[in-house]
């Protein structure tokens, strides 16, 4: 028996059935990590609150799907993997940048700054060394962005978290093993 189930069919709460129906209409279904989260409504809305506010920062999509990739590869969740690869694809990234991203490197210095930063901080709680936080600023990115790479490592913590308890069948395409 799985822990939790698939809910988002059965949900009742019109605020997260309005996303679902949202989610419906633009990719023709709600992919089973948003429904194995619906067990909880407050976490959903939570995290649905955290990942718009955190899309309105800095950051591009393409670099916010790097650092899931990063994130996703360190803590082993073939879901995200597998979510974030296709995300990442529709916002710019090759096959080849997405397998880059998760060995935490790029042909891109400024990007490669970002995943430096996002792999360390991912492998040793949060902390990293003066060097790669100075590197990831000479590489242009502001106080801001730094905050909120911290931010996108702690949403996809949660997200490869809940995949790993809820047992979340993958319902994206298969990704390569790096």
């Amino acid at each position: 028996m799985k822990p939790l189930d698939l809910v988002a069919d059965k949900n009742t709460d019109p605020e997260l059935q309005k996303f679902f129906d949202k989610l419906k209409k633009n990719i023709g279904r709600v992919p089973n990590f948003y429904s194995v989260c619906a067990n909880s409504p407050a976490a959903l809305k939570g995290l649905l609150a955290f990942r718009e506010q955190l899309e309105q920062g800095e950051l591009s999509l393409k670099e916010a799907h790097a650092i899931a990739l990063v994130v996703g590869q360190k803590n082993e969740c073939d879901y995200c993997l597998r979510a974030h690869t296709m995300m990442g694809k529709r916002a710019g990234s090759t096959e080849q940048d997405t397998l880059d991203y998760r060995k935490g490197k790029a042909a891109d210095p400024k990007m490669n700054a970002l995943l430096r930063l996002t792999a360390e901080m991912a492998a040793n709680k949060g902390s990293a060394a003066p060097a790669t936080i100075e590197a990831f600023f000479s590489a242009g990115y502001s106080k801001a962005a730094l905050v909120e790479v911290a931010g996108m490592i702690a949403l996809n913590v949660f997200t490869n978290y809940v995949n790993h308890i809820a047992h979340t069948e993958a319902d994206f395409p298969e990704v390569k093993k790096v």
